[in-house]
């Protein structure tokens, strides 16, 4: 009797499917870098909008081109009215993801360049989906809370109009500039689910909004850009920080997982999170509720030490761990998390889409299709016998 194939599942760990001069994840060392520059020394000495330009154009803009990319993006912040109408229609407690992933698909029907295959039309496509993304996600967090909506501020960088549009007051600048700080931290991350997600779908040549809505449903996951939701839906749930060490022993003793410990890439913490962290610790000082700050790092201590001792080996936070506690300062809504998230990593998303149909990393790009191992079962030594309905 032929013994059964043992299920295979690696994740594509330790596959390279393609080249890329875009970003690298060196796990070992800690390190994360955008087209040669650490991201750490990037960021809060760049805005966002460089970032986006040197993902896109492979070089950090000079003025004059940093203020004509800037307002080339701020041109593109309007969204069409058939999609606000869309949003206005949509149940209240449609999930913030989905509508975003929705509204991808629906401002590709507006899209003026939506059967351009140039470069070019490709560019400018990537260009609105950089600007619109806040604008869906503040409307739709205005929509849901039946608050009254505020148009963009073309004279706003990324990061602050995207909090005015959530709250209606233009915010100062240490808000802006630490929302800016995570833009740049979530800009990009090589061949993460959701980029791997982009560019597969990017290789069949499809158009950039579909790509990029594969991009958004793959964030979505719980184990992705869903990840920080969970963080803070955690530090919800302990409440206090004396409970924090009852709340680790028994998630490792009932095999559950610490969220925001532990990372597919990194064998150090990631690199991120040590920005986050004092900006986290910052904005609990100014509000004076330190509380979500010192929960965060009380439970990376003790999850670290219990992991240690049980397990026999170390276990590092990601970028996720102290992001949920910023966000949740900054007043924006748990849900919102992953789109928030989507509204940096968007910008990742069209460098790689872009390189994957234009730039040539690879010497001849091509139709993403990888192996499977079929472990099914046979009827006999070749394939199974037909059997007519009525003989079964």
């Amino acid at each position: 009797m032929e013994e059964k194939k043992e299920l295979l599942n690696t994740g594509l760990r330790g596959i390279t499917i393609a080249s890329t001069k875009i970003s690298d994840v060196d796990g070992a060392a800690g390190k994360l870098v955008y087209r040669g520059y650490l991201a750490k020394d990037l960021a809060g000495k760049v805005s966002f909008e460089e970032v986006v330009y040197l993902l896109l154009y492979e070089k950090l803009p000079d003025k004059e081109e940093l203020k004509h990319f800037f307002s080339l993006l701020s041109k593109e912040r309007d969204i069409p009215q058939q999609l606000v109408s869309a949003m206005q229609n949509s149940p209240k407690d449609a999930l913030p993801m989905d509508v975003l992933q929705s509204a991808v698909s629906i401002i590709a029907q507006y899209d003026p360049d939506i059967k351009n295959t140039t470069r070019e039309g490709a560019d400018r496509m990537a260009i609105r989906l950089i600007a619109k993304f806040p604008t869906i996600v503040a409307y739709w967090d205005r929509i849901r809370n039946d608050k009254p909506l505020v148009a963009p501020n073309p004279d706003l960088t990324i990061a602050a109009n995207f909090l005015y549009m959530l709250n209606g007051e233009i915010p100062d600048n240490d808000l802006t500039h630490y929302f800016d700080v995570c833009l740049v931290l979530h800009a990009e991350h090589s061949f993460n689910a959701s980029t791997f997600a982009a560019r597969e779908v990017a290789s069949t040549r499809a158009h950039m909004y579909a790509a990029v809505g594969a991009g958004v449903g793959s964030l979505s996951g719980a184990l992705h850009g869903g990840a920080n939701t969970r963080v803070m839906q955690m530090l919800l749930e302990i409440g206090s920080i004396d409970k924090i060490e009852d709340y680790v022993r028994n998630i490792l003793e009932t095999g559950g997982v610490i969220m925001g410990l532990g990372h597919a890439v990194y064998q150090t913490d990631d690199p991120r999170a040590h920005i986050l962290a004092p900006m986290s610790k910052a904005m609990g000082e100014r509000l004076g509720e330190p509380k979500w700050y010192e929960m965060s790092k009380s439970l990376e201590l003790k999850g670290k030490k219990a992991f240690k001792e049980k397990k026999g080996r170390d276990i590092y936070v990601n970028v996720d761990f102290y992001s949920a506690s910023l966000y949740y300062y900054m007043g924006i809504a748990v849900d919102l998390f992953s789109p928030v998230f989507a509204i940096a990593r968007v910008a990742g998303w069209v460098a790689h889409i872009l390189e994957e149909q234009f730039a040539g990393a690879a010497p001849k790009p091509a139709l993403y299709r990888p192996e499977s191992d079929y472990v099914g079962e046979y009827c006999g030594p070749d394939e199974c016998a037909f059997v007519p309905i009525d003989e079964r």
